[in-house]
């Protein structure tokens, strides 16, 4: 579904990615780990377009984005559904208003085909009677449900999550966390999170990556990475301070 090939990012004299490689199957959910600051958002950034590499390839479906652009990009970024960090929800709309958003803006549905769907969306995060409040008026953990719903609205085959917990107490994390193994059975979508919550998203992931300095420096099932061999990773996903991780 995802293949990423010597990817090679970097702002000035500042290199982000350096030979970057990672694989993602079709409906696998994939969590990228790593320090803040490491690059990870960058990651995310590429594969929608925003940003374009320095070098190397990005093939979602077979179609290498690095080389499109107009309206064959968008023709990928259809594909795709993200949850923003923080929810990024517009303030001046309802929940309902923004989980409809981009069924009013990308579909020609039929207003009760677009009811009935957002009804479902809803539903689908446990939210099903907080669609006439505002963002204002619901609490972090809310808007987070409310983001995964837009999300998964238009029904992608690709699902990316920035840092979906980033900000909120530890039950709230773990509900969310529940949340997206729910509807990642349910929708069979393929996901990649970028996360830095350890140990918790070994419960939620199919299959850990780690960056470090700009590459994937291993790869494998949560169990894996627990055992891991690997000093970068032992360090990291034990929180130590003393390894060869140099702190950013």
């Amino acid at each position: 579904m995802i293949e990423i090939v010597n990817l090679k990012k970097g702002f000035g004299k500042q290199r982000v990615l350096n030979g970057l490689n990672l694989k993602v199957l079709n409906k696998e959910l994939v969590a990228v780990i790593g320090q803040s600051g490491g690059g990870k958002s960058v990651l995310l950034k590429h594969l929608i377009g925003i940003i374009r590499p320095d070098e190397g390839k990005i093939l979602i479906e077979g179609v290498d984005i690095t080389g499109v652009g107009g309206k064959e990009l968008d023709r990928v970024r259809e594909r795709f559904g993200v949850v923003f960090q923080e929810g990024a929800l517009f303030d001046s709309l309802t929940v309902y208003e923004n989980i409809a958003f981009p069924l009013r803006e990308k579909t020609r549905m039929e207003k009760y085909e677009i009811e009935a769907r957002v009804i479902q969306g809803l539903e689908d995060v446990g939210l099903r009677e907080m669609g006439d409040k505002y963002p204002a008026e619901i609490s972090g953990g809310m808007k987070r449900r409310v983001a995964l719903a837009r999300a998964l609205i238009t029904e992608p085959a690709i699902v990316l999550f920035d840092e979906p917990t980033t900000g909120l107490d530890p039950i709230i994390s773990s509900s969310i966390h529940k949340l997206i193994t729910k509807t990642h059975k349910k929708y069979g979508f393929t996901g990649l999170i970028i996360s830095h919550e350890i140990p918790e998203i070994f419960e939620v992931a199919d299959k850990i990556a780690m960056l470090y300095n700009g590459t994937i420096i291993e790869t494998g099932h949560p169990e894996e990475f627990r055992h891991s061999d690997n000093p970068y990773v032992r360090q990291f996903i034990s929180g130590s301070l003393e390894g060869p991780i140099e702190l950013l």
